[in-house]
């Protein structure tokens, strides 16, 4: 794909009144849009990484995904609601309209917010983070595009998140 296509958001945020950490991705690849949920792509390590680091199985489904982002105190969503971009390439995007994520924080416990890779931090960065008052720990990208990060590396960095559940 060479010609930019502009995308808004159609995923609701995941979250509920005892969420206490935000995990913000840039915006759904064209699987997860495909799939209609988030992380979609069958490469993409973000549900391996975090079944590991809550020690639960692997969850396959839409609702089994749900549940171990909820029952693990995890809220949801991405910093992108609009945007311009090629295919899913992070690189290319332009023209951003960001979420409000004060629906989340306001009717949620979250404390801590990380950022799924460089692109989310920089945009979080730019964007929301002033008007949040609360700073965003980049973590390194579960993309598949991030091949160099090894599942047991990725792991052992995002295991910060389990700092802000206890």
């Amino acid at each position: 794909m060479n010609e930019y296509t502009h995308i808004s958001h159609e995923l609701l945020p995941v979250y509920d009144k005892n969420s206490r950490l935000l995990i913000l991705g840039s915006l759904p690849s064209v699987k997860s849009r495909e799939s209609g949920f988030y992380y979609g792509h069958p490469k993409n390590r973000f549900w391996r990484v975090l079944s590991l680091l809550f020690s639960k199985a692997l969850p396959e489904t839409v609702p089994e995904k749900k549940e171990l982002l909820l029952s693990s105190g995890v809220a949801l969503w991405d910093v992108i609601a609009e945007c311009d971009i090629k295919g899913s390439s992070d690189a290319s995007i332009k023209n951003v309209k960001t979420n409000d994520i004060s629906l989340i924080l306001d009717n949620s416990r979250v404390s801590a917010v990380f950022l799924n890779g460089r692109t989310a931090g920089n945009i979080f960065k730019r964007y929301m983070e002033g008007d949040i008052c609360r700073p965003g720990i980049v973590l390194p990208s579960t993309s598949p595009a991030n091949a160099s990060c090894s599942l047991e590396r990725l792991t052992e960095e995002w295991s910060v998140i389990l700092k802000s559940l206890s």
